[in-house]
């Protein structure tokens, strides 16, 4: 004798009186957590980081700054899905004296900036600054740690 077993279906009605099928589907929508795209820096030094970022947007480059990360704390110096495989990070302490550089010029500016094209800075009136190189894999989201330098 072989059993044979139907496959439950639910109409609109009876799947709401399934308890556990709506607290799973409430406890699961609660508890979603948002998917965001974005580029998040994280100084893990005991300085204040002043940071700024550079990308490739498909026909130019651009430079923006600045953002101030405290020691232990993070920041989304990119909100959107990420532009280019590579972001470019320079950062400075409060005195002025880089944190991380790197080997790609760029432009940036003492104060809140954002800046198109990474040619002729000082022609341009602003000031150049070595960017590192961040190769972020194509993600859309991706975190960078500044460590503190190893004695």
């Amino acid at each position: 004798m072989r059993l044979i077993e139907k496959p439950t279906s639910f109409s609109g009605g009876e799947l709401w009186r399934k308890p556990s099928i709506v607290a799973f589907a409430l406890v699961s929508w609660m508890n979603a957590a948002p998917a965001y795209a974005n580029f998040q820096f994280c100084n893990q030094t005991l300085d204040v980081a002043n940071v700024a970022i550079g990308t490739y947007k498909g026909t130019d480059w651009e430079t923006s700054g600045w953002w101030t990360v405290g020691p232990n704390q993070c920041a989304n110096v990119i909100q959107d899905i990420l532009p280019s495989r590579y972001i470019y990070v320079f950062a400075r302490d409060v005195f002025n004296r880089p944190l991380l550089e790197g080997t790609t010029g760029m432009c940036i500016d003492p104060d809140e900036f954002r800046i198109l094209g990474r040619g002729d800075c000082l022609l341009r009136g602003h000031l150049a600054a070595q960017f590192f190189e961040v190769d972020t894999r194509r993600s859309e989201r991706w975190t960078f740690f500044l460590r503190a330098p190893v004695e």
